[in-house]
């Protein structure tokens, strides 16, 4: 392009730049005077201006002659083609070259998911891909992602897929390769291939459990993750110990346990009988039942002269059962002396009362060697009968009847008696039951009366104390306004509801903090842990306990050291501010301690922490009917601020926090507002002097600084689409200026994947432009309860949407 300080004979008419046009078609339809060369309906791209212009002495080649390349964007474009028309008004010009063409996002694979090429249609398009060979949708979604106008991709939105069982992620999440010989992947997820546990194998590729080696197995509730075990060998070295008719067992553990931890034994006896030939123990008494032993020791009783016992001492484990073969055992026979004293017979009751009886029995006959025979004492064994689990007690007496005391009238008693001799205990008798008599009806009746009468005026006091309570309650409710309706996590603000206080309009801001926050006795409070970190300290966990009431845990924010005047007045402002609010949708703050190095912000404590990333942890986890409850409590938290004059600014997933019950409350109140230029934090961007959140953010607010309740609504809108889509990110990568500028297209973000129709709906309406076109909170709040009362209405997605 030509200077026009060169050519002074051009005069004014001399232009230094032209005008590019395009005009819209879907087929070749342009002719002479058609369309009209005006610039409607021709549409202007530019006026172009060249960057280096020649002289015009300037020679040939020189640097003077230089070219001029301009890159120009078309759009947006809705027809099949469009024509283009240069406007030169007195330019002296060439065009050299002109080269038209559009930008694509390429054929990709990635989080193993394959996309197609994609042309961007507008700023931000979505296109759908497939999971590669062995993936598989995660939630069953198909797969996502973006693909921006500059022909690059965004991050994959939602739908991941990930590789099936039997397969592992490889080259960087593009294939899911098959698991090699001698490893194994038991389930669809992101874990690589493992291998084989000990003594299994897999001998082919993409084995999804690797088989156990022969002589080895798996019992019914071990995971195919665990190794395979076998039976454990004979236990070793039994030892037998005879006191009279009982013989207590012991033994060693077997020298190979199989592999595994749940070894127990198993004992099992037998007797010779007279006639020959082995048949099972009869009349024996064990201490323990003899199966599932986790001891190496039992103890048998009632064994009885010259039978030969044959106890055999079995180990097992959890595998003992699925190999089919015996289990390894050790025996051990035993035989004890003839010279015990004989069973004792003929037990007799020789009188009764309410609460004892009199027994008296048979003294056993003379043993084959009297010598050692000679019975020394009695030992009686009596228990209630007919119990599940009796309370056994035993008496000794030298003589061959006793006396059973303190015992409860009309009940029956089981006995048992055994003789001991030098040679030990004899056998225990068979059981016999005696009864205790009935009281007297005439001796109960003051008894009686004496509990009737007690009865009666311990229910005299209740209904007192009862009385009192009503009375009390009703005189309490009588001077009080309800707080909160009937409706949970609804707060009712009444007639003489105080507006929000700017802490900053007091001349003296510590006057503030003593007016509406509560100052906490530092012993009061026990930091454990810390658990994030804030714009002046760190965030604790700990515990409160006032004098008087129950202890809770609670968050804790410090003032970290080396403060100034001015960042301690900034800290304390939010409690100041948070002091103000009461409602189960807004964080509720215990009080402040300021009296004491560090200076701290008590608060309830959170279980869950913020929602963005309680959300991501939980991908997928909550219906649509959960996440528009969370959403309503955070509406309802917001309407009761906008009710009392308070705007938020910062209004983010981030700023949410969840408690176990998954109950949303706001939090971060006025922290927004003292970031400084030097802050790094790259959620807020420096705009007109102060630090904004731009993702978050109206386009008045960014532009203007005017923050209002209808900003605030605009910011709970990206809130809903955060919760919708699980935490993803707004605007996913792109840069906080490429956002502005797309929002002031007119581009909104799109429906998450399977978000009902109704609440994307309800997230553009809270993204009008004209603030005075959005919706209140009190309207939101309306909105959700229908939702929530027509369940329905959210099983229509966008997808299903007619057209």
């Amino acid at each position: 392009m030509m200077e026009c300080a060169s050519t002074p004979q051009a005069g004014r008419s001399c232009k230094e730049t032209f005008n590019l046009y395009y005009y819209p078609a879907n087929a070749d339809i342009a002719t002479d005077h058609f369309p009209k060369w005006m610039e409607n309906p021709w549409i202007k791209v530019d006026t172009v201006a060249a960057d280096t212009l020649v002289r015009r002495n300037g020679r040939m080649g020189g640097a003077s002659m230089r070219s001029n390349v301009k890159t120009l964007r078309l759009g947006p474009l809705k027809e099949s083609g469009f024509y283009l028309a240069f406007l030169d008004q007195g330019a002296c010009m060439a065009v050299l070259a002109v080269r038209v063409y559009y930008r694509l996002c390429p054929a990709v694979v990635a989080s193993l998911a394959s996309f197609p090429e994609t042309v961007p249609a507008g700023l931000v398009v979505s296109a759908e891909g497939s999971c590669v060979e062995g993936a598989e949708g995660s939630l069953g979604r198909r797969p996502i992602m973006y693909c921006r106008e500059d022909g690059e991709w965004a991050k994959p939105a939602a739908g991941d897929c990930i590789c099936v069982a039997g397969r592992e992620e490889k080259d960087g999440r593009t294939k899911c390769s098959a698991c090699p010989p001698g490893s194994f992947k038991p389930k669809v997820g992101e874990l690589p291939c493992q291998i084989c546990p000990p003594s299994s194998l897999s001998t082919s590729a993409g084995a999804t459990v690797c088989n156990c080696k022969v002589g080895y197995y798996r019992a019914t509730g071990d995971p195919v993750t665990a190794p395979c075990t076998k039976p454990p060998s004979s236990p070793r070295s039994i030892v037998s110990s005879l006191n009279g008719s009982t013989v207590d067992l012991d033994w060693s553990e077997p020298l190979d346990s199989g592999g595994r931890s749940d070894l127990y034994y198993e004992v099992r006896c037998s007797e010779y009988a007279a006639g020959g030939g082995w048949i099972p123990c009869t009349r024996l008494s064990f201490v323990q039942r003899p199966e599932k032993l986790k001891e190496r020791k039992l103890s048998v009783s009632g064994l009885r002269p010259q039978v030969i016992y044959n106890f055999r001492v079995l180990a097992l484990n959890g595998v003992s059962e699925t190999n089919g073969a015996a289990a390894m055992g050790e025996e051990l026979n035993v035989t004890i002396d003839r010279d015990l004293p004989n069973a004792v017979t003929g037990i007799q009751q020789l009188a009764a009362s309410t609460s004892s009886l009199s027994l008296k029995w048979k003294t056993p006959g003379p043993p084959p060697s009297p010598s050692r025979g000679t019975v020394l004492d009695y030992e009686v064994k009596y228990y209630e009968k007919d119990q599940e689990d009796p309370r056994i007690m035993y008496l000794k007496t030298p003589a061959n009847e006793t006396t059973l005391s303190e015992l409860r009238a009309r009940t029956m008693y089981a006995v048992q008696v055994r003789a001991r001799s030098e040679a030990g205990y004899g056998a225990f008798s068979g059981e016999s039951v005696f009864q205790t008599l009935e009281l007297d009806p005439e001796k109960a009746q003051p008894q009686v009366e004496l509990i009737a009468g007690t009865v009666g005026v311990g229910t005299l006091l209740i209904l007192i104390v009862v009385v009192i309570a009503v009375l009390c309650v009703r005189k309490h409710g009588s001077n009080k306004e309800p707080e909160y309706s009937d409706k949970p996590g609804q707060y009712l603000i009444g007639h003489n509801t105080k507006l929000y206080i700017d802490p900053f309009t007091y001349e003296d801001p510590n006057e503030a903090v003593r007016e509406f926050a509560k100052e906490i006795d530092a012993s009061y409070v026990k930091i454990e842990e810390v658990i994030g970190a804030g714009e002046f300290g760190e965030v604790c966990r700990g515990r409160l306990k006032v004098p008087g009431k129950k202890e809770n845990y609670v968050a804790i924010k410090t003032l970290k050291g080396g403060y100034t005047e001015r960042q301690r007045r900034e800290f304390l402002s939010e409690a100041s501010i948070m002091g103000q609010f009461h409602h189960p949708n807004i964080i509720h703050l215990e009080g402040v301690i300021t009296n004491n190095s560090p200076v701290m912000i008590i608060t309830e404590y959170m279980e869950n922490g913020a929602l963005d990333s309680f959300l991501r942890q939980n991908d997928g986890q909550f219906t649509p009917i959960q996440l528009v409850g969370m959403l309503r409590g955070i509406a309802s938290g917001m309407r009761y601020l906008a009710e009392m004059n308070y705007v938020h600014r910062d209004l983010a997933a981030r700023n949410i926090l969840v408690n176990s019950n998954l109950v949303c409350k706001v939090s971060d109140f006025g922290l927004s507002r003292f970031l400084q230029e030097g802050s790094t934090d790259p959620t807020y961007t420096s705009c007109l002097g102060g630090k904004i959140p731009i993702r978050w953010t109206a386009p008045e607010a960014i532009a203007f600084r005017k923050f209002t309740s209808s900003s605030d609504v605009w910011g709970y809108g990206i809130v809903m689409w955060e919760v919708m889509s699980f935490g993803e990110r707004p605007y996913w990568d792109m840069s906080n200026q490429d956002v502005i500028n797309a929002i002031e297209q007119d581009y909104r973000l799109p429906a998450p994947p399977d978000c009902p129709s109704a609440l994307h709906q309800l997230m553009l309406d809270c993204w009008q432009r004209d603030r005075a076109s959005r919706p209140r909170f009190t309207e939101i709040v309306s909105a959700l309860d229908k939702l929530i009362r027509n369940p329905a209405s959210l099983k229509i997605t966008t997808r299903e949407q007619p057209g």
